[in-house]
């Protein structure tokens, strides 16, 4: 009798625990993103990104609801940068040059980590030259520390050598942002124009943007 009590229990428990992990199963929410995401985050996409106040290539203070009125590409860099970030940005732009052609509206933005050198003015040249709408952020260093921390972006100025000429090391994402949606995905050096083009518009089209 003990043994078919002990059965019954398990089969009771085996139950319990089926039943929760369906209701648990109908009850998360459906990722409307699901088609289109290709990059993985520990805690989830919706982790990465949030509030931030910055100095705009003008000299105006704004936030991320100010900025993020429409899909943008995120890059975090300097303008200092010898090879890495003219390159990205130069990517970055032509990814929304290609977007533009397929009817997609899609704002570049660039955020100074280097905020001793990168001054609105010099920002404001930076972007310019990029693309006609990149939109160049940099502010004091607690907010670009703020906004990088918010976007898990990491920088560190280079100890030693010429205090006018140091280097930034920096990490390289370009983030898709998306109004009401924040953070949908991250973008790798690897990914080519093409590429970030056709995964944004998916997004954007899946947000019905």
């Amino acid at each position: 009798m003990t043994r078919l009590y002990a059965i019954l229990a398990a089969v009771v428990v085996a139950a319990l625990i089926a039943g929760g992990a369906l209701w648990t199963y109908l009850r998360a929410p459906e990722d409307q993103f699901a088609q289109c995401r290709e990059s993985r985050v520990a805690g989830g996409m919706g982790n990465i990104g949030g509030p931030f106040t910055l100095v705009d290539e003008n000299g105006k203070t704004v936030t991320n609801k100010e900025v993020i009125t429409k899909p943008s590409l995120i890059y975090f860099g300097y303008t200092f940068c010898p090879d890495v970030c003219p390159a990205d940005t130069a990517r970055n732009a032509e990814t929304v040059d290609l977007l533009e052609k397929r009817g997609y509206d899609v704002k570049p933005i660039f955020i100074s980590v280097d905020p001793e050198r990168d001054t609105p003015e010099v920002v404001r040249e930076f972007t310019d030259y990029l693309h006609p709408r990149m939109l160049g952020l940099t502010g004091s260093l607690d907010q670009v520390k703020a906004a990088s921390k918010a976007y898990r972006a990491y920088f560190r100025k280079q100890d030693g050598g010429d205090p006018e000429y140091y280097l930034v090391d920096h990490s390289t994402f370009t983030y898709l942002v998306l109004p009401g949606h924040g953070t949908v995905e991250f973008f790798r050096r690897a990914a080519t124009p093409e590429e970030m083009a056709t995964r944004s518009a998916c997004f954007i089209d899946a947000a019905g943007e």
